[in-house]
């Protein structure tokens, strides 16, 4: 990954298919701001252990299992 955010974008609008739409191109974005959102978050240790979350989920389930 490149350190110039532009050149990122430009380079992966490139790499798609020559009929891309629009809505290709936005969905592309759309995901690489989410994985690189994620990245900051880990980065930043502003995460959520797994165990908390499957804790709280057996929890959930117990109670809609009742």
């Amino acid at each position: 990954m490149t350190s110039n955010l532009k050149e990122e974008i430009i380079d992966l609008i490139k790499k798609l298919p020559e009929d891309a739409t629009i809505d290709d191109i936005m969905y592309h974005l759309y995901v690489k701001k989410k994985i690189l959102t994620g990245i900051k978050d880990i980065e930043q240790c502003n995460v959520i252990p797994h165990e908390q979350i499957m804790e709280t989920v057996k929890k959930r389930l117990e109670q809609w299992l009742k």
